[in-house]
């Protein structure tokens, strides 16, 4: 499997910064019907390792995959001195842009997001409405993040109740570094998250990574998956759903943080969607079902 690295300049606000990416084929050989596939990570500021396992879609379906590494995290740049005001949607919007265009690819592509991902490659679409994007995916993710409260809020009351008593009570002490509500919101990963035992590496790799540096999780997101107090709190895309013109599929799975109630808008909103869910998964079902993950993601991107 042919694969490169490299690194980027990314101009914005006067700076320059480096965007690092990994390119799994070949953007200038495909097939006919076949395009590059951008693929977005979540957090946001977790890096681009835990979606490695698209990089099957080449063997599968011919597709060659990009993934980077979103400024803040991983191998591209940080910014630990930035203030709030710098880590925008617009940001990310402008840096992936900048990917395309370095590939020469902006014309014809793909794109898939996975959490924050989705909700970055959504907002592009629906934002920027660019006209060589031919297929938009966004998996277990979210269209408001006040859905995504109602959805998480709907979970942590399932844990036991001692569990949510320690949550309760470090997020009002403002202690959410505690050792024990690190060990609750792990109870919580592990049934939301990522089911498997043990967690995949290139999965922990990626956590490993937003700890080493968690700027911009913890500026536009918070302390937690089900604790928001970032930037993006009030974010929406709920009215901006019916700009999106291009085929989109939309995936959740039964045990994923990113409920049907968060994701339900996607389906009655964007005008040609499809909605699959994987039974025996949660938030990562390219790990937790990889094979039919893959056939689904393949068969949507050469099929439709």
């Amino acid at each position: 499997m042919a694969t490169s690295t490299g690194k980027i300049d990314f101009h914005y606000q006067g700076a320059t910064y480096q965007t690092w990416y990994k390119l799994v084929g070949n953007v200038r050989s495909t097939k006919a019907g076949v395009r590059p596939l951008i693929a977005l990570h979540g957090g946001p500021g977790v890096s681009h390792s835990y979606m490695t396992p698209h990089a099957d879609l080449l063997a599968s379906h011919g597709i060659p995959v990009v993934l980077y590494d979103q400024i803040g995290v991983g191998q591209s740049s940080h910014r630990k001195d930035a203030p709030k005001e710098f880590w925008t949607v617009e940001l990310f919007m402008d840096e992936l842009e900048s990917l395309l265009n370095h590939f020469g690819i902006s014309g014809d592509y793909d794109l898939i997001g996975h959490s924050w991902g989705g909700m970055l490659a959504g907002n592009f679409a629906a934002a920027r409405h660019p006209a060589g994007l031919k297929h938009l995916i966004i998996t277990n993710t979210l269209a408001s993040m006040a859905l995504w409260e109602e959805s998480t809020a709907g979970l942590v009351k399932q844990l036991p109740q001692n569990l949510q008593d320690i949550i309760r009570k470090h997020e009002k002490d403002g202690t959410t570094d505690a050792p024990e509500y690190q060990e609750a919101m792990m109870v919580f990963y592990k049934q939301h998250v990522c089911r498997l035992e043990p967690w995949p590496q290139d999965l922990t790799v990626s956590f490993a990574a937003m700890e080493e540096d968690p700027t911009v999780y913890h500026t536009m997101l918070g302390p937690s998956e089900f604790t928001i107090t970032g930037t993006l709190k009030t974010w929406t895309i709920v009215d901006k759903l019916p700009t999106i013109k291009c085929p989109t599929l939309m995936m959740n799975s039964v045990f994923d943080e990113a409920q049907d109630v968060c994701v339900l808008p996607f389906f009655k909103y964007i005008p040609q969607v499809k909605w699959v869910q994987f039974a025996n998964s949660s938030h990562v079902p390219f790990f937790e079902e990889r094979e039919r993950y893959m056939k689904v993601v393949g068969n949507f991107l050469t099929k439709v």
